[in-house]
């Protein structure tokens, strides 16, 4: 894996991932009036008869993209994280219910957003359609991944919703390595075998510093970037805790629900030799509040320095 370099937001990455959809006549793209917060103006910018803007109605914009999906069309429909929630119903009952192929983005996700305050920042998204059966569950880190894995879910024939974010991001991967980037498989970005630190999203290049202190301080860390969060790689959750004994999981969401539960639900479901202690890193069943992101993320203690604590908890427990 190399090293991070600086790159846009994971927005900018689905818009990058629309364009060079533009030739596919089945993609379709459908906006709730924020287009250009998503990032997929970028698309109806160059194909207008291909984009739906249907401005702030989004129960109307799950209900279209349904439409479209179970005449053969390919729906991309995307808002900010917290007004696909308007929808939820209609996702359950119009989209997932009937396992139809609409693809959900949710841009300015998590504590991360920032100034906008606890309205605007939905910590809970991914925990709410993670319940939901036939949906897939991402949260890619960085803009490259998050361009190769939404052009992945143009051939994924089950409905899928991603996370994004607005604020840029270190760049995790090159272009060559997103390509090898599956849904529904982990992706390995560093080994050790003391302690398993399993990320999502912007977390992930927390996880990737934490590394670097906790090499220094001897002990070696495996770093998983947990794009899909559901389906969950239970295989590889599972030779994890085997070699390791120890997960530490972080992501920018509430720990009820996430990215920790789905690691605990799973862990329960397997049978080890051992117990396998699991310590979570995000926020603490609490709302969030207005601040410049690198605040609050230390306020609500999702930072390196609050990995590596966990790290040590965990490894006392072993």
């Amino acid at each position: 894996m190399s090293a991070p370099s600086s790159g846009g937001a994971s927005r900018d990455g689905y818009g990058a991932a629309l364009l060079e959809m533009l030739e596919d006549d089945k993609v379709v793209v459908i906006e709730a009036d924020l287009g250009k917060s998503t990032k997929s103006c970028l698309f109806r910018s160059q194909k207008p008869s291909h984009t739906v803007s249907l401005g702030i109605a989004e129960q109307n914009m799950m209900l279209v993209s349904a439409g479209l999906a179970s005449s053969g069309y390919i729906p991309f429909a995307s808002t900010f994280a917290i007004f696909t929630e308007r929808g939820f119903e209609q996702v359950r009952n119009g989209i997932a219910r009937p396992n139809l192929a609409v693809h959900l983005c949710g841009s300015h996700g998590g504590i991360h957003t920032g100034t906008d305050g606890s309205s605007a920042q939905s910590i809970e998204d991914l925990g709410i359609y993670r319940t939901l059966p036939n949906m897939a569950v991402l949260h890619p880190c960085d803009d490259v991944s998050t361009k190769a894995l939404t052009l992945a879910l143009k051939d994924h024939d089950s409905p899928s919703y991603t996370r994004t974010v607005r604020n840029k991001t270190s760049r995790v991967y090159t272009e060559e390595e997103a390509s090898n980037l599956r849904i529904g498989q982990f992706s390995y970005l560093k080994e050790g075998n003391h302690v398993a630190i399993l990320a999502c999203g912007v977390m992930v290049q927390e996880a990737l510093s934490a590394h670097s202190i906790l090499e220094e301080m001897g002990i070696k860390s495996t770093i998983i970037d947990v794009h899909t969060i559901k389906p969950l790689d239970v295989s590889s959750l599972y030779d994890i805790a085997c070699m390791t004994c120890a997960i530490v999981t972080a992501e920018d969401h509430n720990v009820i629900g996430g990215l920790g539960s789905a690691v605990a639900e799973a862990l329960v479901g397997l049978d080890f030799s051992r117990r396998i202690p699991v310590e979570m890193v995000g926020v603490q069943d609490k709302f969030g509040q207005s601040g410049q992101p690198s605040e609050l993320m230390s306020h609500y203690n999702l930072t390196k320095e609050d990995i590596i604590e966990a790290v040590q908890r965990v490894l006392k427990r072993k």
